[in-house]
């Protein structure tokens, strides 16, 4: 069965707590396809050109929270997204010591999201790289400070990246 935009949308009016993974459950579609679906004011598409641009920046940005979703669990690492270099068909993330490392598969990443949308009633902005089948590879949050404010400088980058995104569209 074949889901609309307009479904997608009815249902995120209908349930506007859900978080985009939820409803791709739901509906029986890929996460990609909900996001796609959202408010033009909750999302940007970062053209996969500017990838290389967003990952050497992440590193300036500071404390974040990196998601990665296998199998309904959730792993999360909060601290810095660290620099990388390509190397043997990878992005290679360089950590020196304890901290977020491994090998990412960029030719793999179809569409990178930025969302903005509220997770348990508390503004959230995201960093969503998705894979060839629509799935979500990982995602990097906005950090926030001990108060669970998200931190100021990460919002204005945030909302400048997407602002870029929308100029250019």
């Amino acid at each position: 069965m074949t889901v609309s935009v307009a479904q997608i949308q009815q249902y995120l009016s209908d349930n506007p707590a859900s978080m985009p993974g939820q409803v791709a459950q739901a509906l029986s579609i890929t996460e990609l396809e909900v996001v796609t679906a959202l408010p033009t004011e909750q999302l940007a598409l970062l053209p996969l050109t500017a990838k290389d641009n967003l990952l050497a920046s992440l590193p300036e940005w500071g404390n974040m929270t990196t998601i990665i979703s296998v199998s309904g669990s959730i792993f999360e690492f909060k601290g810095h997204f660290p620099k990388g270099k390509y190397a043997h068909g990878y992005y290679n993330l360089i950590t020196k010591g304890e901290g977020l490392h491994g090998h990412l598969k960029l030719d793999d990443i179809s569409a990178i999201a930025l969302i903005s949308k509220p997770f348990r009633g508390t503004e959230s902005h995201s960093i969503n790289f998705f894979g060839t089948q629509g799935e979500v590879v990982f995602k990097v949050y906005l950090g926030r400070d001990k108060k669970r404010v998200l931190l100021s400088d990460q919002v204005e980058r945030f909302q400048a990246l997407k602002d870029s995104c929308t100029a250019t569209a």
